[in-house]
């Protein structure tokens, strides 16, 4: 797969997986906490800082009929109207630059998703290295094609999406002008059970569309994260909050601190844990070949004696002949005296 640079990381299996701390709605309301949550993640070691770009106007009307109005199904925010729910969510643009200045400043690199013409063109002018496509938007088509034409990398949630969505939006964004884009497998209820995350799929979007492809986790904890590493997942999406406790619109299925330091540090042991194919002993494991099995003499034994089942056994450490011998050593005779204990090699036999 070709690799990707996104600021100063480049993303590919060859490189720790890129780790995004997603903050959403977790600031409360309160550009001092969003200050606080962007230092908490670099703390935590996270890579990359996400935001979302948008009004309430901008992405639904202010009705509360059925259509628009979060029904029972959605635990987190039944009973608010559309609205009401990205009212209480959007982080006002007057914060994005004093965040991702501060983001910079801790060495993450700082990013968005846009949500229409004009978050877009805002975003571009505070100089953003790539966009994320959030997987509501995924079907969004004038939306991927003005994204794609800024040229830069793309990050793109599947959630819901068929593969013909997929292909269409791949198709759309690389005949729009984006070069370089990345596939995150996401699944959309929140939060996600590990049973409905599919993490099997990622392999598979990695082939069908050549391309880099991670995680967008909504599952509680990190082991979907991790394990998503061993599949291919080049990047991890995962919303961070300072304290669940506190609320948030998304705090339910966000990590706090110490989670996300976890992650960081699990998905990079994941990655370097991979390696490639070794057969045989590894130069630290060599060390430890003396301790494997060999075949020893288990009593004093006298020149021209026969070796048998009684006098010779299998038995650590590993300096004698390979057990594969021991069948052949039977029957034969010893050209000198052995005491007990003593590794058996060819020079001893007549």
């Amino acid at each position: 797969m070709k690799e990707i640079k996104i600021g100063n990381r480049t993303i590919g299996s060859g490189h720790p997986p890129f780790v995004i701390a997603e903050m959403s709605g977790n600031h409360n309301k309160s550009l001092d906490r969003a200050l606080e949550i962007v230092k908490a993640a670099a703390r935590a070691g996270a890579h990359a800082f996400k935001i979302q770009t948008y009004t309430p106007d901008t992405m639904t009307l202010n009705l509360r009929n059925k259509d628009f109005m979060i029904g029972e199904s959605n635990g987190l925010w039944k009973g608010k109207s559309l609205y009401e729910l990205y009212a209480e969510a959007y982080t006002p643009w007057e914060w994005h630059e004093p965040i991702f200045a501060s983001c910079r400043a801790l060495g993450m690199i700082p990013f968005s998703t846009p949500f229409d013409e004009s978050s877009l063109e805002f975003l571009e002018t505070l100089g953003v290295d790539c966009y994320k496509i959030a997987s509501f938007e995924n079907n969004d088509i004038p939306l991927l094609r003005k994204v794609a034409s800024k040229g830069k990398p793309m990050i793109i949630s599947t959630g819901m999406a068929s593969l013909g969505d997929i292909e269409q939006a791949v198709r759309t964004i690389t005949g729009a002008g984006c070069r370089e884009y990345i596939l995150l497998k996401c699944t959309s209820s929140y939060p996600a059970s590990p049973g409905n995350t599919n993490l099997n799929t990622i392999p598979y979007l990695r082939d069908v569309f050549r391309a880099q492809v991670g995680l967008s986790d909504h599952t509680l904890g990190v082991g979907a994260a991790v394990a998503s590493v061993a599949l291919g997942s080049t990047v991890i999406e995962k919303h961070f909050t300072l304290n669940r406790a506190e609320g948030g619109v998304d705090a339910a299925f966000s990590l706090e601190p110490a989670e996300f330091a976890s992650l960081v540090r699990e998905t990079n042991t994941a990655w370097r844990a991979l390696g490639g194919v070794s057969i045989g002993p590894t130069p630290e494991e060599e060390k430890s070949l003396q301790f494997r099995r060999s075949v020893y003499t288990s009593k004093d034994i006298k020149a021209g004696d026969l070796l048998t089942a009684d006098n010779i056994r299998v038995i650590r450490p590993g300096y004698g002949l390979a057990p594969k011998y021991y069948d052949l050593l039977l029957g034969k005779r010893l050209r000198t005296d052995l005491p007990i204990g003593t590794p058996l090699n060819w020079d001893l036999l007549l």
